[in-house]
């Protein structure tokens, strides 16, 4: 689902709590209505919101009475700093998704318990899921906030007035050796002329100095 329509979705108040409510337990219209302190009829124009955007499903007892679920399991993920604005929403990966060798920089063991059995197996496995969960939480806030020192640190050197992220995706670039402006270009997705600026911006501060027609980054 886009991030944007997810933002808009659950910038309703009584969409999260609702959302909240079925993350505990199925519930019918008139649970929800006397939950939420509104009427049936605006609970039922929530649900098909969130029915619509694939959120909630619906299933009906022996009794006929209609009880709602959350049928989708996401992650939506808002990025705000003095760098950058960014929402992403993702499923989760498929159990079977081998993670070894794919997160080189983290030294927590994810590796999946696939062996757990019976319910003392099921439990450890979904309390050591927790635990990694908060450990990759921590984590990103650390990336986070690292990444914005850098960024800070960069605006220094190149001035305040500079567009720090784009610039430190041009150092990246050229980081691991020597390349050209085409090159640069097509690492931070950018055209020529702009790389060309950019280039010429950070050699008049020293950062960076031209080879012939290859750049490099000043020790």
């Amino acid at each position: 689902m886009d991030s944007a329509v997810l933002l808009d979705l659950l910038g309703n108040e009584n969409r999260r709590r609702i959302l909240r409510l079925l993350s505990h337990k199925p519930c019918y219209v008139t649970e929800i209505s006397e939950y939420l302190g509104v009427s049936p009829k605006a609970v039922i124009d929530h649900l098909r919101k969130l029915e619509d955007a694939g959120l909630v499903e619906s299933r009906t007892d022996d009794q006929r009475r209609k009880y709602f679920h959350i049928s989708r399991n996401l992650r939506l993920e808002v990025n705000v700093s003095p760098y950058g604005f960014g929402a992403k929403s993702a499923y989760p990966a498929s159990p079977s998704l081998d993670m070894s060798g794919r997160c080189p920089h983290i030294s927590i063991d994810a590796t999946p318990d696939t062996d757990a059995d019976g319910i003392d197996g099921l439990a450890s496995s979904f309390a050591r899921l927790e635990e990694l969960e908060n450990e990759l939480s921590l984590a990103q806030r650390w990336v986070h906030g690292r990444k914005t020192d850098v960024l800070d640190r960069l605006n220094e050197a190149i001035g305040a007035e500079a567009d720090s992220r784009f610039y430190a995706n041009v150092l990246a670039a050229i980081a691991s050796g020597e390349r050209t402006v085409e090159t640069i270009g097509e690492e931070v997705n950018a055209p020529a002329p702009v790389v060309e600026e950019a280039l010429g911006r950070l050699a008049d501060r020293g950062l960076v100095a031209r080879r012939g027609e290859r750049w490099r980054i000043v020790a």
